[in-house]
């Protein structure tokens, strides 16, 4: 313990001997890891976004279908299990949130032009926290229950209709027997979304009125489940399944939106491989560093040599001046990411490329999102390297003759 303590010092000394390349290495890692770090928070916030803006369309951390619901999202593929044994199975179980409803194809059509949408009947007071509807943010206001007799459709949707906000237009859809099922609505209500395919492709009706008109009596086509986390629904998921047979299927939100999933498998491992590209190319500065260091120092090395220190001591030292420059860079280099990504922490306005963020199914409110565990995977990796990358200059420093060095010109 005595000689780390004598060589830390001895490093940090020698670090400082050349103070311009010291300060100049210290602003390469330090810009290097401001760049790690900054970078894995705007891309982990784009895609945290992406996933949760895709679970709230979906919605929900577990779903519950009839088994061919997915392949076939019609109103023959019923649950069977109706509103009143749902409400046995899943009411007071403690999930975050939970809802059924009816979710089919439809097409809507104003007094001027047609568009198929997609139908959910829903009961507001369930649907708080699973959707993507900010009901703060409405044109006019959102439904007020499951009997409420309006209709809720997207802005993006009303300007393509050419409608507004107390104008009647015509719900079609098919019921169980293939009729079909048509309806007056007034719309009551325009919401706005993060996603502007949100607001073209959804409309919002009351579930039992949804039900009335498509004459399925208390029947829906989907469960839909909210957890603590979504990147870990497995408690949420067997809990559901526990309480249901093998008439329906139960899937988590990374088997329905496999496209989320696997985006969300990418960056975890995006994150390992940006930090390695980055620290290679930093450690051919650290390595030439320790290399001068060492070449300027040959007579000293053996003149300690000679005085009794051994070579292992030698190579602790050179690795110890390279981690004490390490942990200085990176620390300079956290505390900058910090420092930049907090005035931008409530959201970065980047709508100038809005639509090729749509086209990524990404909104144009970019959050970033600074983990813990994203530091100190960027510091650990860094350090890791920079030791290997130390070793070299250190093992040659460790391997001179003590006669050989103090001669040396």
């Amino acid at each position: 313990m005595r000689m780390l303590s004598v060589l830390s010092r001895l490093a940090w000394r020698y670090l400082w001997r050349n103070h311009r390349r010291t300060i100049v290495m210290l602003g390469a890692i330090s810009i290097g890891a401001w760049a790690m770090i900054f970078m894995t928070a705007l891309t982990r916030g784009m895609v945290d976004q992406m996933i949760l803006d895709g679970i709230s369309a979906l919605p929900g951390h577990v779903q519950v279908h009839h088994p061919d619901y997915l392949d076939d999202p019609s109103i023959n593929n019923l649950l069977p299990l109706d509103d009143e044994e749902l409400e046995r199975r899943f009411a007071g179980a403690g999930f975050v949130a939970w809802s059924s409803r009816v979710k089919v194809p439809a097409v809507i059509t104003s007094e001027r032009e047609s568009r198929g949408v997609t139908l959910l009947g829903i009961d507001p007071a369930a649907e708080r926290g699973l959707t993507f509807i900010d009901e703060e943010n409405i044109d006019g206001r959102f439904l007020e229950g499951p009997d409420d007799k309006g209709i809720v459709i997207g802005a993006k949707l009303a300007r393509t209709l050419e409608t507004e906000v107390g104008k009647r237009v015509v719900l079609m859809s098919q019921d169980p027997d293939n009729d079909i099922a048509d309806r007056g609505f007034r719309i009551i209500g325009l919401f706005h979304a993060s996603m502007p395919d949100h607001e073209d492709g959804y409309v919002f009706v009351g579930k039992r009125v949804a039900q009335n008109m498509l004459r399925i009596g208390g029947a829906t086509t989907e469960v839909v489940f909210l957890g603590d986390d979504y990147r870990n629904v497995e408690p949420t998921y067997e809990q559901v399944l526990a309480a249901v047979d093998g008439s329906v299927s139960v899937k988590r939100w990374n088997e329905v939106a496999t496209y989320l999933g696997s985006m969300l498998e990418v960056m975890d491992g995006f994150v390992v491989i940006w930090v390695i590209v980055i620290f290679l190319a930093l450690s051919f500065g650290l390595v030439n560093t320790l290399v001068m260091a060492v070449f300027e120092r040959v007579r000293e090395i053996g003149l300690m040599m000679a005085l009794g220190m051994k070579p292992s001591a030698i190579l602790g030292q050179i690795i110890l001046e390279s981690m004490l420059l390490l942990i200085v860079g990176l620390a300079i280099g956290d505390l900058l990411a910090w420092a930049s990504i907090q005035p931008i922490k409530d959201g970065l306005d980047i709508s100038i490329v809005a639509e090729g963020m749509e086209m990524m199914g990404a909104s144009s409110i970019l959050y970033p999102k600074l983990l813990l565990q994203d530091v100190v995977l960027a510091n650990v990796v860094v350090l890791i390297l920079g030791f290997l990358a130390s070793l070299s200059p250190a093992w040659r420093a460790s391997r001179y003759e003590p006669v050989e060095a103090i001669t040396k010109v």
